[in-house]
């Protein structure tokens, strides 16, 4: 990237997945590098690997069987932040100043409450109020800082104006791969990657099918690909709306 001049956000979308994943495998291991240095720490360090292999080991080393587990235990610490992240938002919304739209935001938050899953020209009605006051990112309320921290896997316990960059940083760089994606073309993604693209934009994949997979992917894309970098906020948010009833639509569906 530095010898030809490329940005992130210049890479086909499977390099951009791939460096993603790569700076995050990374971080998970420099603290288990530095716990080996000692002399003889390394054996302590492998038993340690094979009891907590969630915790110390990055998902190259898990096996299928311990990907699909371990991805149910980190959404089901996410999920539960869901019903949380929506009131939050309902509450925010009370301090909107264009009526038309804050009562049809109104009635989005409150049909995800109700278990309905929204559609996205719904949330594309309300995009321009993710751009400003009190729903854009650089001024959403601490609570809520937390708990789309919490959604997106990124520790909570950070001063909130850093927590804040971090959210708007993560959340950039998923609309930057969803505009990749959006050149490559869902429907030529592999299955794991379907729903591994799902996982990371806050949908439990792992009990749904390619096809199902395939279908919400599809919509998030059509979601992102028309929105601005200043409405970013509402992507973050979607990560919660669209992922919090979809398994519920799918049951109703004939």
């Amino acid at each position: 990237m530095a010898d030809q001049g490329l940005k992130y956000n210049q890479l086909p979308y499977r390099e951009m997945e791939k460096l993603r994943q790569f700076r995050r495998d990374v971080i998970k291991v420099i603290p288990v590098v530095l716990l080996s240095l000692p002399p003889f720490a390394n054996y302590i360090v492998f038993i340690l690997m094979y009891f907590f292999p969630r915790q110390l080991l990055i998902r190259h080393f898990w096996t299928h069987e311990q990907q699909q587990e371990f991805m149910e235990i980190y959404h089901s610490l996410r999920a539960r932040v869901y019903p949380t992240a929506v009131r939050n938002l309902t509450k925010a919304v009370s301090r909107v100043p264009d009526r038309r739209l804050k009562s049809q935001l109104l009635q989005l938050s409150s049909k995800v409450q109700e278990g309905i899953h929204p559609k996205i020209s719904q949330l594309h009605v309300v995009a321009k109020l993710f751009s400003k006051r009190p729903l854009e990112i650089r001024h959403i309320d601490v609570r809520q800082t937390k708990i789309l921290s919490q959604v997106m896997f990124l520790t909570p316990h950070m001063p909130t104006f850093v927590a804040r960059h971090r959210l708007r940083s993560h959340i950039m760089e998923i609309h930057h791969l969803d505009q990749a994606l959006n050149v490559l073309g869902v429907h030529n993604l592999s299955d794991d990657e379907l729903r591994n693209a799902c996982y990371v934009r806050g949908l439990n994949s792992v009990h749904l099918n390619a096809t199902q997979c395939e279908e919400w992917l599809t919509k998030w894309v059509q979601l992102s690909k028309k929105l601005e970098d200043s409405e970013a906020s509402l992507l973050l948010h979607s990560m919660v709306l669209l992922s919090t009833n979809y398994h519920n639509s799918r049951k109703i569906k004939p």
